[in-house]
């Protein structure tokens, strides 16, 4: 029987996915190699009929620059006693390939290890995949599919900005991420927002709605000082992770709730709700500024991926076959911008006490940080408050500063 290598995606899509599909699918299909493609993540695995497809040349080939991915994915995690050697023994496989985050590593890492113990040795080696860019990687290597996302959420950004501008509105954009801010950022200083918040600024103060509802304001009345009655606000949904159930339910918008009674967050635009309660509390001020929400997420995970990701996940794809000549498992691939290839292992970037992956975010001490929220964005601060007052009876409880107490 010939050999194979599995491969699978988990989680959410970014664009790349099929890049790197096409070229692991190339690279081993010329040694010789069997290509299984698995749909639906680890969901059917170890079921009696798993969903899966052989990939030849003429398929690889065909998805290399598409959006999406032509293996469809799933969040599910198995559980330990659904673990089971039949479909790699079936197969004789020798490598299984997990495209995706965290989560998705963690799960493989676990099945290879069972593997190992029923003496079914099966390496594994991971592509680390999110639009979030949270997984911690060696410094200046993001997650593919970030800058492909990032791109096209600064197009839509931009867009954004003149409706703003042309109609005398602001804008507030909720933007995907997880617990980390990096797509706000990156999204919001391209686009030279006034405003971006992300929950890494809560360094020094718990983070709330209202802290959040006040800096937008902060930016809204210091354009009104310099003359300016527009503008745009990007807030990464990530604030939500840093909230306790209570924390949102006090914003007093109508949700559904899951099984264990917690509030069901992706069922509501998160731009709804930080404009809702920015409508509220401008109307309380007295301040007359129109504006609106627009969520940015979904749009940017199935994009064809731009230059930057189609060369990234070349090296990628190329490089889980170097790593696997090696001899290496339980690693994740990574690329730097000379294209050369080195193993992250799980283990190295892992909680000791909890076993998980630690996430990577927005360093608020980097020269990047500091340019952006020190002399890019537009806010209150303790000089503007008496040409504040104009609009504000408390201008200086809206200093940027004050709210975040960076002081």
């Amino acid at each position: 029987m010939s050999k194979s290598i599995l491969i699978l995606a988990g989680g959410g899509p970014a664009p790349g996915i099929n890049t790197v599909i096409s070229l692991v699918s190339k690279i081993f299909l010329k040694d010789g190699f069997r290509v299984i493609g698995l749909h639906d993540g680890y969901k059917n695995l170890f079921t009696d009929s798993p969903s899966i497809v052989d990939i030849d040349f003429e398929l690889a080939d065909g998805i290399l620059g598409r959006g999406g991915s032509v293996l469809r994915m799933s969040r599910y995690k198995p559980a330990d006693l659904e673990v089971k050697p039949d479909f790699f023994i079936k197969h004789n496989v020798k490598l299984l390939v997990t495209i995706g985050g965290d989560d998705t590593a963690s799960t493989a890492n676990r099945i290879a290890k069972y593997l190992v113990d029923k003496k079914v040795p099966v390496q594994n080696i991971h592509v680390p995949k999110t639009i979030d860019n949270d997984l911690p990687l060696p410094d200046g290597q993001p997650t593919f599919g970030y800058q492909s996302a990032k791109e096209e959420g600064v197009r839509i950004g931009r867009t954004i900005y003149e409706d703003a501008r042309s109609s005398g509105n602001w804008f507030v954009i909720s933007a995907m991420g997880r617990e980390a801010g990096h797509l706000a950022f990156g999204i919001g200083a391209a686009c030279h927002f006034p405003m971006v918040i992300i929950p890494e600024m809560f360094y020094k103060t718990k983070l709330s709605l209202d802290k959040i509802t006040d800096l937008i304001i902060s930016s809204i009345v210091k354009r009104k000082v310099l003359g300016i009655p527009y503008g745009v606000a990007i807030v990464s949904e990530g604030v939500f992770h840093f909230m306790s159930d209570e924390d949102v339910e006090s914003s007093g918008i109508q949700f559904t709730y899951d099984e264990h009674g917690h509030p069901e967050l992706g069922n509501v635009s998160k731009a709804h709700i930080y404009n809702l309660l920015l409508q509220i509390k401008l109307k309380q001020l007295g301040i007359s500024v129109k504006s609106r929400p627009v969520e940015m997420g979904y749009e940017l995970r199935c994009l064809v991926p731009a230059a930057y990701d189609l060369q990234y996940c070349t090296f990628l794809g190329i490089g889980v076959k170097k790593l696997f000549d090696q001899g290496l498992t339980g690693c994740v691939v990574t690329a730097d911008p000379k294209g050369d290839i080195n193993p992250l292992f799980l283990s190295d970037v892992a909680d000791k006490k909890t076993g998980k992956v630690k996430t990577r975010l927005v360093n608020m001490k980097s020269h990047d940080s500091q340019m952006v929220f020190n002399d890019s964005l537009q806010y209150l601060t303790m000089d503007d408050v008496e040409a504040a007052s104009k609009y504000l009876k408390n201008a200086e409880d809206y200093v940027f500063s004050k709210i975040l107490e960076w002081d």
